[in-house]
């Protein structure tokens, strides 16, 4: 069983994004640039399969990061499946927040395909006889080639939906002109941990934008915290 262990690249791009603090309560707050987390969604609307995850190793930050602010209506409450009532009465659950949002944004996201032996997979994954770590990485090829998507993917919300392409040679030139701005981005929300399914984890890291690019450690790392 051999596989080699590839790195993809997809450019990514915007109008809007909103890569959401944790730490704010009510208001919705972007970080400055993509979190890991939602980088691997990218790739997992693609093609995702449990015999496998996305571990991601770059960001790359093509456009200036710029802020937009602005007020909107959002519903307070979901509709509960024990409620008596057919419908939700918008006007009374209404509420106005604040949202401080990414505009115009575009990305390089790098990520490398890393097989789950089936003794390392959770309980009730499916494992199938013979199974070859290379077809997951032709199936990946040959959707990102297609355009072919799962679900569309989005830049953070699901509201903001991103425009991608597959970069099949990561060397050439990016789409637009690269800032070159440098800066750290503090405490970052780098993904969820939900090795105990029944006690879930948020790990975080310590981003360093150099050079627009930002070196994503693995999730094992001693750089990640939880």
């Amino acid at each position: 069983m051999e596989y080699h262990d590839k790195e993809y690249c997809l450019e990514v791009w915007g109008d809007f994004a909103c890569f959401t603090r944790p730490e704010m309560k009510v208001e919705r707050v972007s970080y400055d640039v993509m979190t890991p987390s939602a980088a691997r969604a990218i790739f997992s609307a693609i093609f995702w399969k449990p015999a496998f995850n996305w571990i991601v190793t770059r960001i790359d930050v093509l456009s200036p990061i710029e802020w937009i602010s602005f007020r909107r209506n959002e519903v307070g409450s979901v509709m509960s499946p024990r409620s008596p009532h057919i419908f939700a009465d918008t006007k009374e659950m209404r509420q106005q927040r604040a949202a401080i949002l990414l505009r115009d944004v575009r990305y390089r996201i790098y990520a490398r395909l890393e097989y789950i032996p089936p003794r390392f997979r959770p309980k009730g994954a499916e494992i199938k006889e013979g199974e070859n770590p290379a077809k997951y990485y032709e199936s990946f090829e040959r959707r990102a080639r297609k355009g072919q998507c799962f679900n569309t993917p989005y830049l953070g919300c699901r509201e903001f939906s991103a425009s991608w392409r597959w970069i099949e040679n990561p060397g050439e030139a990016a789409s637009e002109q690269r800032y070159n701005r440098d800066r750290e981005i503090g405490f970052m929300l780098y993904d969820m941990d939900f090795s105990d399914p029944h006690n879930p984890k948020a790990m975080f890291y310590r981003p360093v934008l150099r050079n627009n690019t930002i070196i994503v450690p693995h999730p094992n790392s001693k750089e990640v915290y939880r």
